[in-house]
């Protein structure tokens, strides 16, 4: 990452349950895009923004057949700080970011009778990470902590 570099991770893995039902392993999926803003130090701070989300199912809720589900659809601001080490196509990093997310949940009550509700909560993360670029324009990269994802794997472009 340098000054006036745009990056543009994709990137699958388990998901954050950010409305605690807890129900199986969630299934996550983020895009993220980040500019090169500012020389900090011996790295690069970035801004960009994020979206994602994820899908939690289970089965056999209240004793029953019937299945239960929730999701989470996320839209953040992000900010990072960049370090590219010595290692020619390396860069590592680490940031927050913040915004708004929407619970998209389903499952039924007492009665047998199918409940949904869509809610939206305050969305706050942090993450560190790392993209190895095997081109000047494509790479691999992977990224962990309490994020629209837990721990992804995925492709990064420089597009700028």
């Amino acid at each position: 990452m340098q000054v006036g570099s745009t990056f543009l991770n994709i990137g699958v893995g388990p998901g954050g349950d950010y409305k605690g039902h807890g129900y199986g392993t969630p299934f996550g999926v983020k895009a993220a895009v980040e500019f090169g803003l500012w020389q900090a130090g011996p790295g690069v701070v970035t801004l960009g923004g994020e979206l994602g989300g994820n899908v939690v199912n289970s089965s056999n809720y209240y004793g029953n057949n019937h299945s239960v589900s929730s999701g989470n659809f996320i839209i953040a601001a992000r900010a990072a700080w960049h370090y590219g080490w010595d290692v020619p196509g390396l860069d590592t990093y680490g940031g927050v970011s913040a915004g708004v997310g929407f619970n998209h949940y389903t499952y039924y009550n007492n009665n047998d009778d199918e409940v949904t509700t869509t809610d939206p909560f305050p969305y706050f993360g942090v993450f560190a990470g790392a993209s190895y670029f095997i081109s000047p324009t494509f790479g691999f990269n992977a990224e962990f902590g309490y994020d629209i994802t837990v721990f992804q794997v995925g492709v990064v472009f420089k597009l700028q």
